[in-house]
Parts: C-alpha cells; structure tokens; sequence
C-alpha cells in the first residue's frame, strides 16, 4: 500500500528516509557525500514521483522503493493471485 508522503508529519518522514538511507548504504561512489544531501535527494524522488513510501501488511514495515522496482512487485502480486 502507497503512503502519500505528505500526509506524514516532517519528522517522521525524515526519520524513515534517514532509516531507508542508511540500511540501504546508498552509494554515491567516491565522494563522501553528507546523511542530509542523501535524505534531501530521497526527498526529492518522492516528490517527483520517481519512488514511493510503501507500507507492507505482511511485514508490518515501511520502504521506499523506485518505481521499477515498486512496479515489477505490484506485478509480481497480480501474477501470483
């Protein structure tokens, strides 16, 4: 289930893009870039629609995933029903 980002308050939403980026490790390659550039640049995605806050009932957890990614297991699911 898509959760509209907006509707989170700031702090929480802050809280799980800094969780997300930092369980995921993003790698920005040899520049050492900054937690808040890494969390503003999640921001950004969400924004433009690029990736998606989505809850998961199953594992009572919340991720951000890209759209491919997002779209390859709403397809996944639809396939398996």
């Amino acid at each position: 289930m898509i959760i509209p980002y907006k509707d989170l308050e700031p702090d929480t939403l802050n809280s799980i893009i800094r969780e997300f980026v930092l369980r995921e490790g993003t790698e920005y390659g040899e520049a050492d870039v900054p937690l808040s550039k890494k969390v503003a640049d999640v921001k950004v995605q969400l924004a433009n629609g690029s990736a998606f806050l989505v809850y998961s009932e199953l594992h009572d957890t919340v991720n951000i995933l890209p759209i491919d990614q997002f779209n390859q297991q709403e397809n996944e699911q639809e396939a398996a029903q």
